[in-house]
């Protein structure tokens, strides 16, 4: 399977009863190479440090856009 995904501004929290904090996760969107759409909730995301464009890597990845008003439903502690 192959999914596009964009970061949005909304970030929320994964709770389980081994993460008693739970784990800060920000909520990307987009759809599948079919059409089919989707929510992902990224908590980590890196490539290598030998990477020559490491730096544009990380820009990139500050931007991020508003969340849709079906990102926006999710309540900011999610409970796994």
């Amino acid at each position: 399977m192959k999914v596009t995904i964009n970061s949005t501004s909304k970030i929320v929290r994964l709770k389980s009863a081994l993460l008693l904090d739970g784990i800060p996760a920000r909520v990307w969107e987009g759809e599948t190479e079919s059409g089919i759409k989707v929510h992902c909730f990224i908590t980590r995301i890196g490539i290598d440090k030998n990477e020559p464009r490491y730096l544009e890597f990380e820009q990139e990845l500050i931007a991020c856009q508003e969340p849709t008003p079906e990102i926006d439903l999710y309540p900011k502690v999610l409970i796994l």
